[in-house]
């Protein structure tokens, strides 16, 4: 399985679950209203109007221009990152809190951002992730980070570029996308992927993010001869 593929697991046994409590409280629902309803003979009233449907949410569109596995090129940058564990029930919680502790390391000592935020996922499976809440910056700090912020560098190498827009949770749905994606150009994914924040991911709309996804991928194999 794919890292891809554990970032979506969790998320379909939820579903599975959900639909199940769906369809016990609608046959519920459907025997009480048979036993309300009035018998042969009763008076009735007049049948009210149905309510007005309500359309569905929204999901915010892609914009002319957003990227769907196009080929880019990582360049390693200087980084500061905070590493650590996470479960996907509490991914968006756990990132931004280590995005906190580094905006607050940089705030202290001056340092501006020279680039996106970004989360690092170095390993996954079905219940959690390994990653490295990073931000890069210009130069090495003259005060170099402690304790739990770390200086490195970012990945390099080649990969491939998703944009997704709308609410962290319904990142699953673009990863799915490009699930697909890598399964129909029989393309294999390293064990690593990135989120690349365009909107701050402590002040912006939980709702109304957009995230860069680079998916890194392995060089193809050669066959002998």
């Amino acid at each position: 399985m794919s890292p891809i593929s554990f970032r979506l697991a969790p998320r379909a046994s939820s579903a599975a679950v959900a639909a199940i409590l769906v369809l016990f409280l609608t046959l519920f629902l459907a025997l009480f209203l048979a036993l309300l309803a009035p018998q042969p003979g009763w008076a009735q009233s007049p049948p009210a109007a149905a309510p007005p449907a309500q359309d569905a949410p929204e999901t915010t569109p892609a914009q002319p221009g957003d990227a769907f596995g196009e080929d880019t090129a990582l360049t390693a940058k200087t980084i500061v990152y905070v590493k650590g564990t996470g479960s996907w029930d509490k991914a968006f919680d756990t990132v931004t809190g280590s995005f906190k502790k580094i905006k607050a390391y940089l705030d202290k000592e001056g340092i501006k951002p020279a680039g996106l935020p970004m989360t690092i996922f170095t390993a996954t499976d079905d219940t959690g992730f390994d990653y490295e809440a990073a931000v890069p910056i210009a130069d090495a700090p003259k005060n170099p980070p402690h304790g739990d912020i770390v200086l490195g560098q970012s990945p390099g190498g080649q990969a491939l570029k998703f944009v997704h827009r709308g609410s962290y949770d319904d990142l699953d749905n673009t990863y799915e996308a490009i699930t697909n994606y890598l399964d129909d150009k029989r393309l294999e994914a390293k064990d690593m992927f990135i989120e690349e924040y365009v909107t701050d991911p402590i002040g912006a709309d939980a709702n109304k993010l957009v995230v860069n996804v680079y998916v890194l991928i392995k060089p193809p194999q050669t066959s002998p001869g």
